[in-house]
């Protein structure tokens, strides 16, 4: 006869078991400018008269409205990828239901009683209560894509350019704001970090962020000024695509987020 041996993982008590973490440095990406300011100009020309309008669809005078200035700037966005993974068991009790005539039942090389279930509605059967334990593995992953504020945005929101060489001298001339060290882990860690709360024994657990950076692109913000009623406006362009960037409303996000 030959006797099968299954390997166990030595399976360390729950409570005293740090988490094993591994966290990548967070790298720092500026794409390159695509777009000359001229043409940036020349499509604010073309929009200026469908920014001021009157009752919601009467176009001003585009003679009326000057284009006051064009600033470049840089938009910080966050990319990270994480996982957490947790091997572990639980305690759990199993019921197994049996003719009301067994005086004694054997599992397992062990001999059990059926009782009367207290909360039975039927007389037809007693039950056989057996304390144990399940072995369960949750694999959690996630990618994001955050905006400064710390908002999931759709991957279309951020276009892909080549990298400038030199990103530290740019951000510190146009004056970007840096990101909090710790904003991108806490959005992922919320994401996939959940602890099971009814582990009794913990065989591994970890959480691993392999992919992380910050990534500045450009933009240019056009200022517009109604010469009639000294009304200001602005609008945003991609400084990779020159395409206008539309900004959502509170509202709009809050839908988004019931969707």
């Amino acid at each position: 006869m030959t006797e099968t041996l299954t390997e166990e993982k030595t399976i360390i008590p729950a409570e005293t078991t740090p988490l094993n973490e591994t966290i990548a440095e967070r790298k720092t990406v500026v794409y390159e400018t695509r777009i000359d300011p001229t043409v940036i100009k020349v499509a604010a020309e073309k929009l200026k008269s469908q920014l001021f309008t009157r009752f919601g669809f009467v176009k001003t005078n585009p003679r009326e409205i000057r284009l006051m200035s064009i600033n470049k700037y840089y938009e910080p966005y966050l990319v990270i990828s994480g996982r957490y993974f947790i091997d572990y068991y639980r305690q759990c009790t199993y019921t197994i239901y049996v003719d009301k005539k067994v005086l004694e039942i054997m599992l397992l090389n062990r001999r059990f009683q059926p009782n009367q279930p207290v909360d039975s509605h039927t007389r037809e059967h007693n039950v056989v209560k057996l304390e144990g334990e399940e072995r369960l593995v949750i694999d959690a992953r996630a990618s994001l894509i955050l905006d400064k504020t710390g908002q999931e945005v759709p991957l279309n929101n951020l276009p892909s350019a080549p990298s400038e060489r030199n990103p530290g001298k740019i951000l510190k001339e146009y004056g970007a704001k840096e990101i909090p060290a710790n904003a991108d882990l806490d959005a992922i860690r919320s994401r996939v970090l959940k602890r099971p709360k009814d582990k009794s024994r913990l065989v591994e657990e970890c959480f691993e962020v392999r992919e992380r950076a910050v990534i500045y692109t450009p933009r240019f913000r056009v200022l517009y000024k109604n010469l009639r009623t000294n009304e200001e406006k602005t609008a945003e362009f991609d400084g990779v695509t020159s395409e206008r960037i539309q900004r959502a409303r509170p509202l709009a996000r809050f839908l988004e987020k019931l969707a």
